[in-house]
Order: C-alpha cells, then sequence, then structure tokens
C-alpha cells in the first residue's frame, strides 16, 4: 500500500512537472530600457516573416504563447514579452499596470530590439494584453504595423466583471509546496486545460517565498486594482478605428458588446469563436490558435516588411461613381462601400454603361463576402 501510494505520487508529480521554454522557443534576451533600469525578458522563435509580437493576460507570462510560437514560427517570426510585474521581466516599479505604462513599455521594448525601421508587426494580445495591444495601435507609434489580434477580451464583458475581479483573484490558493502541485492546480481548477502548457507556462507565474519557504504569484495582480479600469475603458471604439487587418478570437458567442456587434455586421474586422476552450486559447489549443494566426497573415498578403502588394487575380470593372443620385444601382453601391469599407481599395478606369451596372452590382456584393483579400474597386454609373 505505502510504496503503491509513493508510486503514484510520483508519476503524478511526473505529469505535472515543468518544461523548460527553451523547447519551443530559440532564443531569450533581457532589453535592457536606455535611461532607466528597466529589464524586459523576451522569447523569440523564427527567423523570417513578419514579427508576431505577443502580449499576455493579467498573471500569465510569454511563455503563454510557448505551443503556439513552436508552430507559428514556421511562417513568421515570434516574440513574446513578459510584460512588467510578470515573468523574468523587472522595473523600477512593477505595480504600475497602468495601460500607459504598459503601452510606453511594448513601443519602448520594440524601439529597443528593432530600432526605427521595424518589419512588419502584428500585435497579438491575449486578454490584458488585448487591451495594450490595442492601445498601443490606436498610438500610431508602429509605423509598421501590420495587423492587429485581439485574445478572449470585449470592454462591455470586461467592464462588468471588474466588480468580481478581488474576489476573484483572492479565491485562489495563494501557495503552492512545489511548482508541481501549482501546476496540478491550474489544470485540475480549470484555469488552463492543457497540461503541456500549463507545464511551461505556470512555472514563470511563480516565485519561491523564502521566509513562507513556498511559491507565490510572481504578478500582485490585487494590488494593482486603481488601474483595471482604464485597460478596458473605451476599447471597442479604439479596436474597431485601428486601420490595420484585425482579428478578434474569442472563447464565447455572447462576449460582443454592441459596438463590436455592429462593427462585426459592418465586416470591420474578422471574429472566430474558438470552441471547447477556457479563457486562455493560445493554451489551451495552441494547434488551432497557431493556425488562425498563419491564416490571418496569408489572408491579408502580410509580408517580412509589410502588405505585400500583388497583382490581384480578377478584373475589376473600376470607374468612379458619378452623381447619378437617383440611380437604385448607384445607391445601392454606395451602401456596399459605406458598409464594407474595409475589404478594398479604390483606383481609376474606364467607366460603365447603366445596362452593366446591375451585373456588376451582384459580382460586387457577392465578391466582398468571399475574397480572401483586400481588393480594389471605384465605380461609375455613366
Amino acid at each position: 500500500d505505502g510504496v503503491s501510494s509513493k508510486s503514484f505520487r510520483r508519476s503524478s508529480l511526473h505529469k505535472f512537472s515543468p518544461i523548460d521554454g527553451k523547447e519551443f522557443f530559440d532564443l531569450e534576451e533581457d532589453i535592457h530600457i536606455p535611461d532607466s533600469d528597466d529589464v524586459f525578458h523576451v522569447y523569440m522563435a523564427g527567423s523570417e516573416g513578419p514579427v508576431v509580437f505577443c502580449l499576455h493576460g493579467g498573471g500569465y507570462s510569454g511563455l503563454s504563447f510557448a505551443l503556439s510560437a513552436a508552430q507559428i514560427k514556421e511562417k513568421a517570426r515570434v516574440v513574446a514579452m513578459d510584460m512588467r510585474g510578470h515573468g523574468k521581466t523587472f522595473t523600477e516599479n512593477d505595480l504600475d499596470l497602468s495601460i500607459e505604462t504598459m503601452c510606453n513599455d511594448v513601443i519602448a521594448v520594440l524601439t529597443a530590439m528593432y530600432g526605427s525601421s521595424p518589419p512588419a508587426i502584428i500585435l497579438v494580445g491575449h486578454s490584458m494584453g488585448g487591451s495594450v495591444a490595442v492601445h498601443v495601435a490606436a498610438k500610431k507609434a508602429i509605423p509598421s504595423l501590420a495587423g492587429l489580434v485581439v485574445v478572449d477580451v470585449v470592454e462591455g464583458t470586461a467592464m462588468a466583471s471588474l466588480m468580481h475581479m478581488q474576489k476573484i483573484l483572492s479565491s485562489r490558493i495563494q501557495h503552492f509546496q512545489s511548482i508541481e502541485k501549482a501546476i496540478e492546480w491550474s489544470v485540475k481548477g480549470g484555469s488552463l486545460r492543457n497540461i503541456d502548457s500549463a507545464r511551461v507556462s505556470v512555472p514563470t507565474t511563480l516565485k519561491y517565498d523564502d521566509a513562507r519557504k513556498c511559491y507565490v504569484y510572481r504578478a500582485r495582480l490585487e494590488e494593482t486594482e486603481q488601474y483595471w479600469r482604464g485597460w478596458y475603458e473605451g476599447l471597442s471604439e479604439k479596436f474597431l478605428s485601428s486601420p490595420v487587418p484585425k482579428l478578434l478570437l474569442l472563447a464565447g458567442t455572447d462576449r460582443l458588446d454592441r459596438a463590436l456587434t455592429i462593427g462585426q455586421m459592418q465586416g470591420k474586422f474578422q471574429m472566430v469563436v474558438v470552441r471547447h476552450t477556457g479563457h486562455a486559447i493560445q493554451e489551451d489549443v495552441p494547434d488551432e490558435f497557431s493556425t488562425l494566426i498563419a491564416n490571418f497573415i496569408s489572408r491579408n498578403r502580410i509580408g517580412p516588411n509589410g502588405v505585400e502588394v500583388s497583382v490581384i487575380p480578377y478584373y475589376v470593372a473600376p470607374t468612379l461613381i458619378s452623381n447619378h443620385n437617383n440611380s437604385l444601382v448607384a445607391a445601392l453601391i454606395r451602401l456596399v462601400i459605406h458598409v464594407f469599407p474595409c475589404r478594398y481599395r479604390c483606383f481609376v478606369g474606364r467607366a460603365l454603361s447603366r445596362k452593366s451596372s446591375l451585373p456588376l452590382l451582384w459580382w460586387l456584393m457577392s465578391s466582398l463576402l468571399t475574397m480572401p483579400f483586400p481588393f480594389v474597386l471605384v465605380i461609375d454609373i455613366g
């Protein structure tokens, strides 16, 4: 009995034993920010393509993207940073998680890594990191920003949940005898659903407390409440107004607020609901997550230096809409262009007769919904 229970404990510990992040990333670096004592830890994978720059959620770390990075790096470069107060990053004030400070951190790290001529950047942010990604995009401080991916955070739902956050944080187990116990709790408690990802990501969310002889959480989120509202206020409008291609990944259909619902109906961003996953989509289903990121890059033709301009494999009958205010067709085409402004660009070509306008309108409306990339169109009803 005693022997069998010991062997069970050993096998259980092995099941939840830590896995080194080096198995998934090619390189780790400490980025020193000039004129400060701030040092940001980043994980890097891949050598070609645009940079998928990953920002984790509150209480997580850059290794939250480890299993996904191992696959994304086949198509693009991946950089995942430990945010202020998290992981192996150390700053002069680890408790300053204001949205302004975290945005400045991201911009400072990108500048330190790439100088004034960064490659094409796709910002990917989960939860708190999603709000940071949106705010960074809104600042227009990254000239090569080519895409924005937000993972399971919506302003309406986030704002409504703030009143419960302290209770949720205090209900967690606060200390662990071992890292294995913490990994086991994260999986059995439901915060993470992928054991392998938990074995990689959980260790860097902890630190050893010498006084109490146990592991505690590295991020002291409960002490940062004053900043929470600033993470999410105005998030939907900022997201919708970003001019780059956008992807919103959700773990449930009930999470869209009114502004995003309207924006989604207007085709202002791509949305995917990922089934059978928890809040940490990138950890729970890394295969599906990495495929969605790769498809986003391909669909929007994002190359290593920006958006790739290529010959469109369709003949688009291009002209300019003239002032035929009484034309129903002209009005309908104007409506389509207003509703789907992000799906095409304009150029000027030959005029079309009124007779050829109706087939064009039919083609336009069907193509808008099926073409996998932006296309070019200006119409004149002569």
